[in-house]
C-alpha cells in the first residue's frame, strides 16, 4: 500500500470521534456484515476492512467521500480528500455512484433526528419484541435500530413497525418514512413496467421465477462434515474450525437444524450422509450439507487416508433414495482443491499471506436430477485455500455474503455469484481461485430470515 494513502487514512481515522465510527460502520451495513463489525474498536480497523472489501484503495476513495459527507464530516472531506459539499452533491446525483442506499440514509437520518427523550420512547415501545439487554440506557439509537433488523421486525420493503413506534411522538419522522416509501414504490412501478416489456417480448408464460417452500421450522438439516485431524498429522486442516463455527453461526441464525460431524473415516462420511438421507424430511423445506475435507478426484478423503466417492454421497439423496426430499431442494457445498495446479495471478491484494494451505478434493459428479445444487470452492483442476488462522477463503467468504444479502431475500444462485466475484478478486499464494456453481434448481431458492417472538421468557 502506498505510504501516502496509509497516512491518508491514518490522519483521518485520528479526528473521527466513538460515534462517527459507529455511524460509519452502521451506513456501511450493506457492504461489511455486521459479525465482521463486532470486532471493530476504531477507525483504523474500519479503513482496514473497507480495503480487504475493495472498497477503498489507492486511487479510488469515493466511498469514503461519501461516508464523511454522510456523517457531516465536510472539513475532513475538504482538508484530507479535496472534496466539498456541492461537489458530493452533484457527484451523488449520478445514477449508481451512491454506494448507502436509500435505506439506509433515512434510517441514519431518523436516528440523528431523535432526541434522547425520544430514543427512550423508542426503547419503551420495544421491550416486547427486543430482549432487555440490548435496549440498556446506553444503547444509541443506532444499536437499537440494528437489533430491528438483525430481528426482522424493519427491512428495506417493511417498516410498518417503525412507523407505528414514531407516530406516537415524532409524526414528522414517521411522515418521512411514507415519503421513502411512496418514492420507493414509484420506482417500483417503473422497473416492472419494464419488466413486463422485456417479458412481451419473449414467449407467452414465461414470467417472474416461483421460489422453493420455507415455511417450515427448522427449515431442515444443516450437515457439516469437517475433517480437522488426520491420521497423518501432516495433513492436518487447520483453520476449519473457523469454518465450522462460521457455518453453525449462519445456518443456526436461519433456523436450520445444524449438526457438526468432525475427523470421520471414510466409512463412517458415507454412513453418516445414509443415516441423514433415511431421516423423515416430510416437515421440513430442503436438506443442506457441508463437506470439508483433502481428497482426489471424484473423492474425499477421510480421517483414516481411505476415500468415499463424492457420486455415493449424492446419489444418497435421489428421488428414489429419499422420498421425502423429492421435488425440495438438496444444497451440497465442498471446500475442497479439484486439481494441483494455481490460476495465474494478477495483482491485487493477498489475504492471508503466508499463512495458507490447500485443500486436495473433487469434482463431485451430480446425479441426473432435479433440485440439487452444488457449490465447489474452485473450478475442475485448481486448487483453492484455506488460511490457518480465519478459515478458508471460500467458506468465509460465503458465510459473509449470507449474512448480508439473505436480508435483502436474495437467492442462492446470486449469493453464489457474489462469491464468485469476490473470491476472483484474490491472489492467494500468488495464485487466483474461481469458484464453481453448478445447478439444477428449478426455482429461486430464498433463505428466510426468522420474526422476533412477541415475548421471549
Amino acid at each position: 500500500m502506498s505510504t501516502v494513502f496509509h497516512k491518508l487514512l491514518f490522519d483521518i481515522s485520528e479526528a473521527l470521534a466513538t460515534d462517527e465510527l459507529a455511524a460509519l460502520k452502521f451506513l456501511s451495513l450493506e457492504h461489511v456484515p455486521v459479525r465482521k463489525q463486532e470486532a471493530i474498536e476504531e477507525p483504523k480497523a474500519f479503513f482496514e476492512v473497507l480495503q480487504e472489501k475493495d472498497m477503498i484503495k489507492v486511487g479510488d476513495v469515493s466511498f469514503l467521500k461519501e461516508l464523511l459527507y454522510r456523517i457531516n464530516r465536510i472539513d475532513l472531506l475538504a482538508g484530507q480528500l479535496g472534496s466539498s459539499r456541492e461537489e458530493m452533491e452533484r457527484e451523488l446525483q449520478i445514477p449508481g455512484r451512491a454506494k448507502v442506499s436509500t435505506y439506509r440514509q433515512l434510517l441514519y437520518g431518523i436516528a440523528e433526528d431523535l432526541t434522547p427523550e425520544d430514543v427512550k420512547s423508542v426503547k419503551f415501545l420495544l421491550q416486547e419484541r427486543i430482549r432487555k439487554n440490548k435496549l440498556q440506557d446506553n444503547a444509541s439509537m443506532l444499536k437499537v435500530l440494528m437489533e430491528m433488523e438483525r430481528n426482522g421486525i424493519i427491512k428495506e420493503d417493511d417498516l410498518r413497525i417503525l412507523k407505528d413506534i414514531l407516530k406516537e411522538f415524532r409524526a414528522d419522522l414517521k411522515k418521512r418514512i411514507d415519503i421513502y416509501e411512496e418514492k420507493t414504490k414509484e420506482n417500483n412501478s417503473k422497473e416492472e413496467l419494464s419488466n413486463l416489456i422485456c417479458v412481451s417480448r419473449h414467449p407467452a408464460g414465461q414470467g417472474l421465477m416461483e421460489s422453493y417452500k420455507m415455511e417450515n421450522n427448522p427449515h431442515g438439516y444443516c450437515v457439516i462434515l469437517n475433517n480437522h485431524k488426520f491420521k497423518n498429522p501432516c495433513e492436518n486442516r487447520e483453520g476449519t474450525i473457523e469454518d465450522g463455527n462460521a457455518l453453525k453461526r449462519v445456518f443456526e441464525w436461519l433456523q436450520f437444524e445444524t449438526v457438526e460431524h468432525m475427523d470421520l473415516e471414510a466409512k463412517k462420511i458415507y454412513e453418516t450422509v445414509k443415516e441423514y438421507s433415511k431421516k423423515n424430511h416430510s416437515n421440513m423445506d430442503c436438506f443442506v450439507c457441508f463437506i470439508l475435507s483433502h481428497g482426489e478426484k471424484d473423492k474425499i478423503k477421510g480421517t483414516d487416508d481411505e476415500f468415499v466417492n463424492i457420486k455415493d454421497l449424492l446419489t444418497c439423496f435421489s428421488g428414489s433414495n429419499c422420498p421425502s426430499l423429492a421435488g425440495k431442494p438438496k444444497l451440497f457445498f465442498i471446500q475442497a482443491c479439484q486439481g494441483s495446479v494455481g490460476h495465474p495471478a494478477v495483482t491485487v491484494q493477498e489475504d492471508c499471506s503466508g499463512h495458507l494451505e490447500m485443500d486436495a478434493v473433487p469434482l463431485p459428479s451430480i446425479p441426473d436430477q432435479a433440485d440439487v445444487l452444488v457449490g465447489m470452492a474452485t473450478v475442475e483442476d485448481f486448487e483453492c485455500y484455506r488460511c490457518i488462522r480465519t478459515g478458508s477463503v471460500y467458506i468465509q467468504c460465503l458465510c459473509d455474503k449470507m449474512e448480508l444479502l439473505c436480508p435483502l431475500r436474495k437467492d442462492i444462485v446470486t449469493i453464489l455469484t457474489e462469491v464468485n466475484k469476490e473470491v476472483g478478486k484474490k491472489v492467494l499464494n500468488g495464485s487466483k481461485q474461481m469458484p464453481k456453481i453448478t445447478s439444477t434448481l428449478r426455482k429461486q431458492f430464498i433463505f428466510q430470515i426468522p420474526q422476533c417472538q412477541s415475548t421471549i421468557k
